[in-house]
């Protein structure tokens, strides 16, 4: 098992009244699976991205990634844990602004330590995977939208994580490279990679083995 959750519940107060986010979320993923979580704006998908991915904690309920109650983790150790294994792709990019292409695919390695020579070959090699190479030392405000997603997927994946989190991962592409990602993360996920996506697209849904929908904060049941 890679990760479980139980019960998970996330609110906000507002005027003394609790508006939920996520309800009683339950929800069990396996090394290897390919997830498609599907629902309208608001239901919550990058919520319950956000809290699986660590970025976000949970007013109640219990998680489990890899036997470690990440519950029961203080921040610090969260932070280690989701810097090890998991590689984000998000539809505002978050590409950090002050570093070049380069710099910004190369950010996941200085976390883990990795010398400079094997740094350089595996920047070398994402740069030449996304055709990308050109811009290697433009800032992200010089690229378009459909660049800077190429630059957070590559980023995403040169630390080799065990989990890829992607939010609306084609949001920003035209169709043609919107296809050629999702069958790059359909050659990852062979390779034994996890992929949970949140999207609104029928077709990117269906590259997964399993689709979930969400309304509301809850599980659909189908």
């Amino acid at each position: 098992m890679l990760l479980e959750l139980n019960h998970i519940f996330k609110w906000v107060t507002t005027g003394g009244r609790r508006i939920f986010l996520l309800k009683d979320i339950n929800f069990k993923v396996e090394e290897g699976e390919f997830i498609s979580i599907m629902g309208p704006s608001g239901s919550g998908k990058s919520t319950l991205l956000n809290v699986i991915g660590m970025l976000d904690t949970f007013n109640e309920g219990e998680y489990t990634f890899l036997d470690t109650p990440v519950h029961q983790m203080k921040e610090k150790h969260r932070a280690n844990l989701y810097k090890e294994y998991i590689g984000f792709v998000f539809q505002a990019y978050h590409l950090i602004d002050e570093l070049t292409v380069y710099e910004n695919i190369e950010t996941p390695l200085l976390y883990k330590k990795i010398k400079s020579s094997e740094r350089k070959a595996l920047v070398a090699d994402m740069l030449d995977r996304f055709n990308i190479v050109g811009k290697k030392d433009l800032f992200p405000s010089q690229l378009s939208g459909g660049q800077q997603q190429l630059v957070g997927i590559a980023r995403a994946l040169i630390g080799k994580p065990k989990l890829i989190l992607a939010d609306e991962p084609t949001g920003n592409l035209n169709s043609k490279q919107g296809e050629e990602i999702m069958e790059l993360f359909k050659e990852l996920n062979k390779d034994g990679v996890t992929i949970i996506q949140a999207t609104h697209s029928e077709t990117n849904a269906a590259y997964g083995n399993r689709i979930l929908n969400l309304l509301d904060g809850g599980w659909v049941k189908s």
